[in-house]
């Protein structure tokens, strides 16, 4: 009995120790297989070489694009690069720059300065007022920088296009001399032209900051097209359609959109436009366009104005701010093509 006892005691000591090697094996494996991803995410992270800073008697620039163009990103510096300097540290470049950035200037906007040569430079300079360019009207090829385009000039003032608001912070504003408008007896704007040497002067600068900082069609725009109830500048006599044409800068409608909407939209006009509701779509466009106008179903003076802003811009021959039917079919024409 005791022999028996023994032989079955001796077996399950064996058999257990067995399966505890067993075990030992299967729980092991494992780590072999979790150590080797590690190796494979060291050799992932390693940086690639980027292009060198340019150092030109001590002050740094960097002009190569090493982010992804086509999502608007842009590494490049313009201007030399600015730097902190730690009291007590050291900055370094050794990781300059990170690809994930853009540049702040997105929009372009043209004014006009309501003053002669003299007095423009005066107030754009010495008062509570600037713009990043101004374009005199002396018959020279000069144009004034006012302000460095990496700082903000205090030119768009109270101004809002699609989602973005306060301009300023994202803009670069080009001045034009021009004395504006004078009204008549019967209240009507009668404003002054621009001089062809002006134009070719704002054409050649505008399609220089456009190409450097990427800024799209959508984003050049007129002061009255971002503060419409508060502005006018640069007016009906600003040729948008010659900057388009001659030089791609800014929008313009097609023609064949604008006369393919055309009849709809005279009948629009001529049976609906008192309606509560074509008003609303009439307020509805001008918002989807860009215009910063809350839909009321009203032709309010807030509507009038935007329109007459509208107008300046894409039909100048009319700006009476009245939706007619050649204004509501470029208006549609315009969000047909833009409405990215």
């Amino acid at each position: 009995m005791r022999k028996t006892l023994y032989i079955i005691g001796l077996s399950t000591l064996v058999f257990s120790c067995t399966s505890q090697k067993n075990i030992k094996k299967t729980t092991y494996r494992p780590k072999t297989v979790t150590s080797q991803p590690k190796s494979v995410t060291k050799t992932d992270s390693v940086e690639k070489p980027k292009p060198k800073i340019t150092n030109e008697h001590g002050v740094e620039f960097f002009t190569t694009n090493i982010a992804d163009a086509t999502k608007n990103d842009n590494t490049i510096s313009y201007g030399s690069i600015v730097s902190a300097k730690p009291a007590g540290y050291k900055v370094v470049k050794t990781h300059f720059p990170a690809i994930a950035q853009n540049f702040r200037q997105k929009y372009l906007i043209l004014h006009y300065t309501v003053l002669p040569d003299d007095k423009s430079v005066e107030v754009l300079t010495q008062q509570s007022v600037s713009a990043h360019y101004l374009v005199n009207n002396l018959g020279d090829n000069e144009i004034y920088q006012l302000v460095d385009e990496n700082k903000r000039s205090y030119h768009a003032g109270v101004s809002a296009w699609r989602s973005d608001k306060n301009l300023n912070d994202t803009s670069i504003g080009i001045e034009i001399v021009n004395m504006g408008y004078t009204a008549d007896a019967t209240g009507a704007k009668i404003f002054q032209p621009f001089s062809d040497e002006q134009i070719k002067k704002v054409a050649a600068l505008a399609k220089d900051i456009v190409t450097r900082y990427q800024i799209p069609a959508t984003n050049v725009l007129a002061h009255s097209d971002i503060a419409p109830t508060r502005k006018q500048d640069p007016g009906p006599l600003f040729p948008w359609k010659k900057l388009y044409d001659e030089y791609q800068i800014g929008m313009w409608y097609d023609e064949a959109a604008k006369q393919t909407l055309l009849t709809t939209a005279q009948t629009d006009i001529s049976t609906r436009y008192n309606e509560p509701a074509f008003i609303f779509l009439a307020q509805t466009a001008l918002q989807k366009f860009g215009y910063d106008i809350q839909p009321s179903g009203k032709w309010d003076d807030v509507t009038k104005k935007t329109i007459e802003a509208l107008q300046y811009h894409f039909r100048p021959q009319n700006y009476d701010g009245i939706m007619d039917a050649e204004t509501w079919a470029i208006l549609q024409a315009l969000n047909q093509k833009y409405s990215k």
